[in-house]
């Protein structure tokens, strides 16, 4: 799937390289994007998550609350 949030839906953004003279060139930013494994239902999965929504779920210690529905639309669409 790449560099996609599966939690926030945060993907790529794309914009402009600007140099000195300000001749612009296209570029991308991709979110820091990793793989989580999680236990759900018994059953260990892999979701991706971007960093800044593991902090979140980290500080708020709702780990396995958040991922809870977007793991089941997951299933649902598979």
């Amino acid at each position: 799937m790449g560099k996609f949030c599966e939690v926030c839906e945060k993907g790529l953004m794309t914009g402009h390289n600007v140099s000195h003279s300000n001749r612009k060139s296209s570029r991308t930013w991709a979110p820091n994007v990793q793989q989580l494994r999680l236990v759900v239902g018994g059953r260990p999965i892999r979701v991706n998550v971007c960093t800044r929504c593991m902090r979140t779920m980290r500080k708020n210690g709702m780990m396995q609350a958040v991922l809870a529905p977007v793991v089941e639309t997951a299933a649902e669409e598979a």
